[in-house]
C-alpha cells in the first residue's frame, strides 16, 4: 500500500483530528491528512521502527514475558540528544496501515508480553484510539502503556486516559532555558507538569509497583522519568523536587543513569560526554533525602545492550540475549 492509499484509507472521528493537527504543544495546526508534515516530522501515515518484546523497561513492566513495545517514528518534543535520535530526528521507520498497526499489536499479544507499550506514539494518537478501541471491544484486556516525552497537551490527557492503562511521561526538564536550549520551548516545564497532574488525577500511581522481574507487573497508573544529563545535575534536583512537592512520596519514580552522547552532541559540542559518577551520586542522595518510597534507580553504568541501533532488524542487543 503506497503512501496516498495509506492516507486516503484513515476515515472517520478518530482521524479527524489531523486536520488541521493539534494533537502536541506545537500546535503547528497543518494537514496531515493532506501528507502536510507537522512538528513532529510526520505526515498522517502511521510509521514504526520496532516492535518486539522488550525488556529494558523497568522491572514492573518488563516482567519476565516483555513489555510488547512499538517504536513509533518521529516526535514532537525533539530534544536534539535523543537516544533514539535514529528515530526521533533522523527518519528511520517504515509506513504501516492501521491494519498491520493492529496485526503488530496481536503479535505482541499472542508471544506473552505484559503490556502493549507505545513508545512516542502521541503524534499518531487517532492511529492508537482506533487501534485501543478494537482491542477492547474483542474484549483483550492487556494494559495499554503510553510512553511519552512528557510534552504533550494537558487537555488531551483525559482523551488519552480513556483508553491508555498506564502512563509512562519524561519530566525532563525543570529549568526552562535548558529545556530551549534542548528541545526549542520554554514551556515544557510547567506544560509537562501540567499534563503529568492529569495524568495522575485520572490513573493515580503505578500499581502495582514491583521491584524484580518476579513479582506482578503493572496494570494501571503513573510512572514518571528522568534522565539525568551531564552537566546538568542542578536540573535533576530541581526536577526532582518539584515532583516530591507535587505528588508527595509515593510517586513512583524511574531515574535513569543511561545518557549516552549521540553525534548531534558531538557536532554541537554539547552533553559530548556521559555523566559522571559524582553527578550521578549527587542525584542518587537528592532521591534519598527526599525520601521517595518507589524508586527505580539504574545503575551508575547501565549495560549498553539496550543503546538501539533501528537500523537493525532488532534494534537492542539485549532482547537478543534473551531470544537466546
Amino acid at each position: 500500500m503506497n503512501k496516498k492509499d495509506m492516507l486516503d484509507g484513515l476515515s472517520g472521528p478518530d482521524y479527524a483530528t489531523y486536520a488541521p493537527c493539534r494533537l502536541c504543544p506545537r500546535d503547528c495546526g497543518v494537514n496531515r491528512l493532506a501528507g502536510e508534515i507537522g512538528a513532529c516530522g510526520e505526515t498522517a501515515v502511521c510509521a514504526i521502527a520496532s516492535a518486539e518484546p522488550h525488556f529494558g523497561e523497568e522491572p514492573g513492566l518488563s516482567g519476565t514475558g516483555g513489555s510488547g513495545t512499538i517504536f513509533f517514528r518521529g516526535c514532537s518534543c525533539g530534544c536534539f540528544f535523543c537516544q533514539n535520535y535514529q528515530i526521533s530526528r533522523e527518519g528511520v521507520g517504515t509506513p504501516v496501515s492501521p491494519e498491520t498497526l493492529y496485526q503488530l499489536a496481536q503479535g505482541l499479544i499472542a508471544r506473552g508480553v505484559h503490556n502493549l507499550n507505545f513508545v512516542t506514539g502521541d503524534h499518531f494518537w487517532p492511529h492508537l484510539a482506533a487501534l485501543a478501541r478494537r482491542l477492547r471491544e474483542e474484549d483483550q484486556a492487556i494494559p495499554l502503556l503510553l510512553n511519552t516525552s512528557g510534552y504533550v497537551r494537558p487537555e488531551r490527557v483525559s482523551d488519552y486516559a480513556r483508553w491508555m492503562d498506564i502512563f509512562l511521561p519524561d519530566y525532563k526538564y525543570a529549568d526552562a532555558d535548558l529545556a530551549f536550549v534542548c528541545m526549542g520551548d520554554r514551556r515544557y516545564p510547567e506544560t509537562a507538569m501540567a499534563a503529568l497532574r492529569e495524568m495522575v488525577s485520572h490513573k493515580g500511581f503505578l500499581f502495582p509497583f514491583a521491584v524484580n522481574d518476579r513479582m506482578p507487573t503493572a496494570r494501571e497508573g503513573v510512572l514518571v522519568r528522568h534522565l539525568i544529563l551531564p552537566g546538568h545535575i542542578e536540573n535533576s534536583l530541581a526536577a526532582l523536587r518539584r515532583l516530591r512537592d507535587e505528588f508527595g512520596p509515593r510517586l513512583p519514580i524511574s531515574v535513569m543513569s543511561q545518557y549516552r552522547p549521540v553525534p548531534a552532541c558531538r557536532s554541537r559540542g554539547e552533553f559530548a560526554r556521559r555523566i559522571s559518577r559524582e553527578e550521578y551520586d549527587r542525584v542518587r542522595t537528592e532521591v534519598e533525602k527526599l525520601e521517595f518510597e518507589h524508586v527505580y534507580l539504574q545503575e551508575f553504568e547501565p549495560d549498553d545492550a539496550f543503546f538501539p541501533d533501528f537500523e537493525r532488524k532488532a534494534p537492542f542487543e539485549g532482547n537478543r540475549r534473551q531470544d537466546a
